[in-house]
């Protein structure tokens, strides 16, 4: 997600030769955290499980419907991430006050998202399979607690920067500044692009546009605060537009492994409409909105995620 420029500077330090090698510090930051560590194993086996069957079904020729359609997905947040960059070349500041409407009106989105086009869609599909209204919440459930599992860990182990506490994550001394802000906004698209491809999954197109089209829209504005943070950082306008574009890969990424992940047997459907629920609730939640709350700006930036929220429900109820 989004940093403001005077969180960010440039941290040129490397490693000394007598520090311990990354295993051996992923392995003390486990011992040191031994619940987050378990979640995260956890949710990281149930991720394996799922997408082995997918793999085997694709390897058997049952590839899921519209397959295609994920893929295009997620390319289309890629490049909904890359124009809202490209000001960047141009803009020398952008107004923290506007920044965060921006931020608030993709968190609305975000957050409608995920209940409109994933948890919806999860409880109908959950109750075809199990039979149960309540058997069926229970897998999107489980499938939301594997998704804030997932996001949780990897928040933990993978170095990054959080504007209000700063660096933070394993080996984050290790790491230019810079770097652990872009780590930061990879770990964020991660789950965007795993809700486009479980949306798709199924080949439910009144599923995954509406989606697919928030996460795009939504995409913007993220792609803009991302390259302003880091212009103000002190990279140059072309690399701060580069870097935040580059940003949106992992979104068609993840688009291939929310089909994965939700592309095997009947249960792994909702199932894994609740993990890409779960991960977007969990970085809506950690990160964006407290984001849009530290400068100052709360009332503007609660009317933007209302806006967001609202625009998502008429996209779903006109595209769904």
């Amino acid at each position: 997600m989004s940093a403001t420029a005077d969180s960010v500077a440039v941290n040129p330090s490397a490693p000394s030769a007598a520090a311990p090698g990354w295993p051996a510090l992923w392995r003390a930051h486990a011992h040191a955290h031994p619940l987050v560590t378990a979640g995260l194993a956890a949710a990281g086996l149930g991720v394996l499980y799922l997408s082995v069957q997918s793999l085997v079904l694709f390897a058997l020729g049952k590839a899921p419907p519209n397959l295609h359609y994920a893929l295009l997905g997620g390319a289309a947040g890629f490049a909904a991430t890359a124009a809202g960059a490209l000001p960047a070349l141009f803009l020398r500041t952008l107004a923290q006050r506007l920044a965060d409407i921006l931020l608030g009106f993709a968190a609305g989105m975000m957050l409608a998202a995920s209940s409109f086009s994933l948890i919806l869609p999860g409880l109908d599909a959950g109750e075809q399979v199990s039979g149960s209204a309540g058997l069926g919440a229970a897998i999107v459930v489980a499938g939301m607690g594997l998704g804030v599992l997932l996001m949780l860990g990897l928040d933990e182990f993978t170095p990054h920067e959080h504007d209000s506490t700063g660096p933070c994550g394993a080996g984050c001394e290790r790491v230019g500044r810079v770097w652990l802000f872009v780590l930061a906004i990879a770990l964020h698209n991660l789950p965007e692009g795993m809700a486009i491809g479980v949306s798709f999954a199924q080949g439910d197109l009144q599923v995954g546009l509406p989606l697919t089209t928030a996460i795009a829209l939504q995409d913007i504005p993220e792609g803009l605060a991302v390259a302003m943070a880091l212009r103000g950082a002190g990279l140059s306008p072309l690399a701060a537009a580069a870097v935040a574009a580059a940003s949106g890969v992992l979104e068609p990424v993840g688009a291939l492994l929310g089909v994965g992940l939700s592309g095997g047997l009947a249960a792994t459907y909702p199932l894994g409409l609740g993990l890409a629920a779960g991960a977007m609730l969990f970085v809506v939640s950690h990160e964006v909105i407290p984001e849009t709350h530290r400068n100052g700006h709360q009332t503007p930036a609660t009317i933007g995620l209302m806006a967001g929220f609202a625009v998502m429900m008429v996209l779903d109820t006109t595209l769904g």
